[in-house]
């Protein structure tokens, strides 16, 4: 009974091996193919942060040449990640005074998604809650 269960322990090690390493060699294969499809024009970040576009690419020097915002730096190929994420830009002419993105015919067309579920009916509005006097919670509390 006791070697049943070693048997089973030691098959399911053996699978989440097999499995991690499958998973490894999956994400490795995506970013070799990102690398050797680097042309120029490309956007590109590297893993110090650089983020700029490929001017050239010599696959036999295992180098890449970027430019950003002007200064050209040549890097080698495995300092290269992914394409880079740019965050959204707001402007302060599309946010009201605390920071809340204004509602324009176009945004109002496209937020009519319905909420659902119990959440949906949890909103309170702080404002139109009384507040409870001092006295009432020193004698709640008693």
């Amino acid at each position: 009974m006791e070697y049943g269960f070693m048997i089973v322990v030691i098959v399911f090690m053996v699978g989440l091996m097999w499995w991690q390493s499958r998973k490894s060699k999956q994400q490795q294969s995506k970013v070799q193919d990102f690398r050797q499809s680097l042309q120029p024009g490309t956007a590109v970040a590297t893993f110090s942060g650089l983020i700029g576009t490929v001017v050239s690419v010599e696959l036999d020097k295992d180098q890449i040449v970027i430019d950003s915002e002007g200064s050209q730096s040549r890097w080698r190929i495995q300092a290269i990640t992914e394409p880079p994420v740019v965050p959204a830009y707001v402007s302060d002419d599309e946010v009201d005074e605390e920071g809340n993105p204004l509602v324009t015919a176009e945004s109002s067309e496209q937020a009519q998604i319905p909420v659902e579920g119990p959440s949906a009916q949890q909103v309170i509005d702080v404002e139109s809650v009384p507040e409870t006097p001092a006295s009432e919670q020193q004698q709640t509390n008693k």
